[in-house]
């Protein structure tokens, strides 16, 4: 996997930007799409994490990037990634699937971070963001953090590398992987079906 470098990530003045209060919650960012979510929110969100991982690292970070399968989520997807970059962040984009398959990813990529753009369990309308730093979720303070930073614009600048990533396949070889010495004859498995309309890629 390639990460070429990125271009200056130095903070620069920005203009300002505040969320709807009720998206920033404890472990996620979510809100209802075109009422209390934009896209100019997700571009928001991707410069300002990207900012704080970069300022963490003291270097541009390559993160992984995922989506459900909800309609909002390819616009809301294409805003996070224009921001993260413009913050200086390399991007593997991993494309549609579960939030595990992001959490995968960040491991099987060894990249600094990753973000999934879901609704989760909630109505169609609904959509956000699930954030990860390092190997470990981003939450709490940290997303509160996320408001304060872009309420004063204080958010680094930089021209950040997108590539694509196929992990699929190495997924569901690792799922097998826990099953191979499990006997399956008698087993009744019950499979929820994805509220976010990814289970099918799976």
């Amino acid at each position: 996997m390639s990460s070429p470098a990125s271009q200056g990530k130095n903070s620069v003045p920005m203009p300002s930007h505040r969320f709807h209060p009720s998206i920033l919650r404890e472990y996620d960012i979510r809100g209802i799409v075109n009422e209390t979510l934009f896209e100019p929110d997700a571009e928001w969100v991707g410069r300002a994490y990207a900012s704080v991982l970069a300022r963490q690292l003291k270097r541009a970070p390559t993160l992984a990037v995922g989506r459900d399968g909800r309609l909002s989520s390819p616009g809301l997807e294409a805003a996070v990634i224009k921001g993260l970059r413009g913050a200086g962040a390399n991007v593997v984009s991993i494309g549609v699937g579960p939030t595990p398959l992001l959490y995968f990813s960040v491991y099987h990529l060894e990249t600094d971070g990753g973000l999934m753009v879901t609704g989760s369990h909630n109505p169609p309308t609904h959509n956000g963001f699930k954030l990860m730093i390092g190997r470990k979720p981003f939450f709490g303070a940290m997303i509160q953090d996320l408001g304060r930073m872009t309420a004063a614009g204080d958010v680094l600048s930089g021209s950040g590398s997108l590539e694509q990533a196929s992990v699929l396949e190495d997924y569901v070889a690792r799922l097998a992987k826990e099953l191979a010495d499990v006997d399956l004859g008698g087993l009744k498995v019950g499979w929820p079906c994805s509220p976010s309309g990814s289970a099918g890629s799976t």
